[in-house]
């Protein structure tokens, strides 16, 4: 029997769990998928937002303020890269400084420090790229960048490195309750066959939190899908700005933005599509063709030939406008429709259901050793090189560089496979090391990790797959 079964792994179901896992609680995160993180968190736009978007009031505007504010001393803790870059939404014409004004005092009522409004010739001076006839922005210094897969496996490795476990490839069909007062709990069982018990439930679903409510009889609300297409360019074009580049918004959101990533490449996107399939991660030509357009216009000189890749991201829409985050029954919690600014928000929301769970009656003892902190993936690539020497002499992996595009070594992507949570997949080593993240996009590092993986988890080669759910890397040996 668990105290708290969290539905759901992103980065939301990660920090709720580490925040959990601060107390003497049996806790267990299920996951639908073959990792965590796979769904909004893996694909967004990485940004930590400053707070002057949401509607003053909201639960969006409270937690993004107080998340931007935890970030910082998160990523520090987790070893996850961070950097406070600042952001500016940049403005043509009267229309369009309407609005950043609107914004400024909006941000202002939500609590945001250092906002002003920069005019034309401060404006190019930050950032020389821009078109010539961006004549004033809203400056947010606050704003930052952070890696938002990276942070999801620290947030849930953390969690497990105290106690809370993990079952992958959980795919919840069906919420029962049983009992009533202190003696009830939720039978949670998967597709598989597989059950759970557990006293109280944390809903963090994504896209699928509708329907996981819907299974414990508190379906009132509906999540739809919005589609976010991106483009991501070579590190030759990471310095084409240096702050984080919006547009004024719209009622669909925060517009295409223009960022470089804590990595050093350059981040365009998302598009801003209501769809109906929640399964549906296609890239369209319409949509890069949109964001180009949209790029050019801001920043003409960005080469938008560099592009190394293209990927889509869906973002759980909720039909309250806001944030739904509730306790709308005996031991069911909803951390649901957590779209934008939901990465910003995740450690504000995740000390708010502790609140909630405490306050519903659950005994939450703090651990006497509690496990704070946590070694960054990319631990090894931020030594001096005197220093990867002697980790070298102790560890000859390190010394074998498997990704050249991105020098990653034989060590990290083991590390990768041992470290909590587990990379069992190759894009799971992927995105905790970015091994195949480099210009060739995997062309020659792929088949050596495959070879790796099989060999250190002892499966056929056959068996391993991109990204879990019969996405094979191999079909049959050729020789």
């Amino acid at each position: 029997m668990f105290d708290v079964a969290i539905i759901g792994a992103g980065v939301i179901g990660g920090m709720i769990a580490r925040e959990l896992s601060v107390y003497e609680l049996k806790i267990c995160m299920l996951e639908a998928e073959n990792d965590v993180g796979r769904g909004s968190s893996s694909a967004n736009s990485a940004i930590v937002h400053a707070g002057f978007d949401a509607k003053p009031g909201t639960l969006k505007a409270r937690f993004n303020v107080e998340g931007s504010g935890m970030m910082e001393r998160v990523c520090a803790d987790l070893g996850v890269k961070y950097k406070k870059n600042g952001s500016i939404v940049v403005g043509f014409g009267e229309e369009d400084r309407k609005t950043l004004e609107e914004l400024l005092e909006r941000g202002r009522r939500n609590g945001v420090r250092e906002l002003y409004i920069a005019e034309k010739e401060e404006l190019h001076a930050m950032e020389p790229g821009l078109a010539e006839d961006a004549d004033c922005a809203l400056v947010a210094p606050t704003g930052a960048i952070v890696c938002p897969y990276e942070l999801t496996f620290a947030a849930v490795g953390n969690a497990m490195d105290n106690g809370a476990e993990l079952l992958l490839n959980f795919e919840a069909e069906k919420i029962e309750e049983t009992g009533s007062g202190k003696d009830a709990y939720y039978t949670v069982e998967a597709k598989d066959g597989r059950k759970i018990e557990a006293r109280n439930i944390v809903n963090s679903a994504g896209l699928y939190s509708d329907a996981i409510a819907e299974m414990a009889g508190c379906g009132t609300f509906k999540i739809t899908p919005r589609r976010g297409e991106y483009m991501l360019l070579d590190k030759t074009s990471g310095n084409a700005c240096s702050c984080t580049i919006f547009r004024t918004p719209t009622k669909m959101g925060k517009g295409i933005l223009i960022s470089p990533t804590v990595d050093g490449n350059l981040l365009l996107g998302p598009t801003s599509v209501n769809i109906d399939d929640k399964e549906d991660f296609s890239v369209t030509a319409e949509g890069l063709d949109r964001i180009i357009a949209q790029v050019r216009r801001e920043m003409p000189k960005v080469n938008t030939g560099s592009v190394i890749t293209s990927f889509c991201g869906l973002r759980a829409v909720g039909d309250t406008g806001d944030f739904i985050i509730n306790n709308p029954k005996r031991g069911f919690f909803n951390a649901a429709a957590i779209e934008s600014p939901g990465l910003t928000s995740s450690p504000a929301i995740a000390r708010y259901v502790a609140e909630l769970i405490r306050d519903s009656g659950l005994e939450m003892k703090k651990k006497d050793n509690y496990i704070a902190t946590r070694r960054a993936y990319h631990w090894f690539r931020e030594l001096d090189k005197e220093e990867r020497n002697k980790v070298i002499a102790k560890e000859p992996e390190y010394g074998h560089v498997i990704c050249r595009c991105e020098n990653i070594t034989e060590g990290e992507i083991l590390n990768a496979i041992r470290q909590n949570p587990r990379a069992t997949d190759i894009d799971g080593v992927k995105m905790r090391t970015r091994a195949q993240m480099g210009r060739c996009q995997g062309g020659f590092c792929g088949p050596h990790i495959v070879k790796m993986m099989a060999e250190f988890m002892g499966v056929p080669i056959l068996s391993l797959t991109k990204k879990g759910k019969g996405s094979f890397m191999n079909i049959q040996k050729t020789k």
